[in-house]
């Protein structure tokens, strides 16, 4: 599903300057909310071109968000990993998991009740990761929506979409089905 031949090893783009992505030459709009085609393709293309600066921006609002909550980070990740993996377990396991809850139902509901107290009591903690994973992608869809296109970035595309280097954003896009077409 996601292998990568030797003619297809991926390369990674260059890190634009912060003129071209945020100051004096950047240019920003709001897109046509009507015609949602056009608004995806500059998504898309957005997300191709500035995909360092993107990685490289989400890292540092991760980290600004890990240094003003630190303990509360470190917690929100521990009881999510816990509980992937408790939903890992049951979900691979249901065989295991259905018979020690007939035989010790006492300790299955005990257990339940713990991780819902769990839950709640690190609701907090959980809510700061979930922010510091969800508000980069949010940064990155706000720019990529509103940074109008320029000839270089269009030209990048281009050698993206005849796949003369393949990037990770464009892997990434590729293999969800969201590759913009060449026009």
């Amino acid at each position: 599903m996601f292998k990568l031949t030797k003619s297809d090893d991926l390369q990674f783009a260059p890190l634009r300057t912060l003129d071209d992505f945020l100051l004096e030459s950047a240019r920003f709009q709001l897109p046509n909310f009507k015609d949602l085609d056009k608004w995806g393709n500059r998504v898309s293309n957005n997300l191709l071109y500035y995909q360092t600066n993107y990685f490289l921006m989400s890292l540092i609002i991760f980290a600004i968000i890990g240094v003003i909550h630190p303990i509360k980070m470190i917690y929100g990740i521990c009881v999510s990993s816990v509980l992937i993996l408790i939903f890992w377990y049951i979900t691979n396991e249901s065989v295991t998991a259905s018979q020690f809850k007939r035989k010790h139902p006492i300790v299955s509901i005990i257990l339940v009740f713990a991780g819902i107290y769990l839950v709640m009591n690190m609701l907090d903690s959980m809510l700061v990761f979930f922010l510091g994973i969800l508000l980069p992608f949010s940064a990155s869809f706000i720019h990529s929506s509103l940074r109008l296109r320029n000839i270089k970035n269009k030209i990048a595309n281009q050698a993206e979409n005849y796949n003369l280097k393949q990037t990770p954003m464009g892997f990434f896009l590729k293999e969800l089905g969201l590759k913009p077409e060449l026009f």
